[in-house]
């Protein structure tokens, strides 16, 4: 039987979720392009009572085929990663995640045009991600955070107002406080690492091939290994006496000179 302790376990779902959630945009977009639609009506317009639909529309819908491309790859690698890394809580940090950062750009946004976009969303995975990681101190996670901050880390000033007057920082900011404050409210384990001292404790641990875990039966009862048969020792010295030692004598004898 394998032993299964590690939190950390590849599903089907690693892959199945980001790639439904990438498919999802992609679709919208094309549908918007191919039947001339105007889906950005279904986005944020803050402080409206019609603009509230678009926290939960707002995900889907994207301005322009660049728009779509910059979101699609960091939202495929960051729920791969939050679903296997964080898979208790993965859902609720994409849903809440998009409810908290769409409500916050809607409080605060600027009322003369629909947020729209995914990016709301990614700022809260890669908070998330970020400070949990920290938080916990188990290296996995620290890793983790690292590898975001060296991939994402320039996300940071897009969070500020008038660095770029065309994205909407209101949704980046949005989604950096929910990741922040989800961080701190969803507990995970401490993870330690434990010190491999027996063979069963090794990742690779087969039992049907342990000698010794071999002789429990199906009901867990140890059974001793068969007594030996008496094997009678016998001195080989006494079978076999060592040889004689023999002696070689060495005689020099001079010769007579030459003529």
């Amino acid at each position: 039987m394998k032993q299964d302790n590690d939190p950390f376990r590849f599903s089907p779902s690693v892959v199945l979720w980001p790639l439904v959630a990438v498919l999802s945009i992609w679709i919208c977009y094309w549908a918007e392009t191919k039947y001339h639609l105007y889906l950005g009506q279904y986005g944020i317009m803050p402080r409206t009572l019609r603009g509230l639909r678009g926290i939960i529309f707002s995900p889907f819908l994207h301005g322009s085929l660049q728009h779509i491309y910059n979101n699609s790859i960091p939202l495929f690698l960051l729920i791969a990663a939050l679903r296997y890394f964080y898979r208790r809580y993965a859902l609720r940090v994409i849903v809440y995640g998009v409810l908290v950062s769409g409500f916050v750009t809607w409080l605060i946004g600027r009322g003369y045009s629909y947020h729209i976009g995914a990016s709301g969303l990614i700022y809260a995975l890669v908070s998330f991600m970020f400070f949990k990681g920290i938080q916990t101190g188990y290296y996995r996670l620290v890793a983790v955070s690292l590898t975001i901050v060296l991939l994402y880390g320039g996300m940071v000033w897009y969070v500020f107002p008038g660095v770029d007057n065309d994205i909407s920082w209101e949704g980046h900011l949005g989604g950096f406080l929910a990741g922040m404050i989800f961080s701190r409210l969803y507990e995970t384990p401490e993870y330690k690492q434990q010190q491999i001292v027996y063979d069963w404790q090794k990742p690779g641990f087969d039992p049907n091939a342990d000698r010794f875990m071999k002789r429990f039966d199906e009901n867990g009862v140890f059974h001793n290994p068969p007594k030996p048969e008496d094997i009678e020792v016998i001195d080989a010295e006494i079978l076999s006496p060592p040889p004689t030692p023999v002696q070689i004598v060495y005689v020099y004898k001079a010769g007579n000179d030459a003529v």
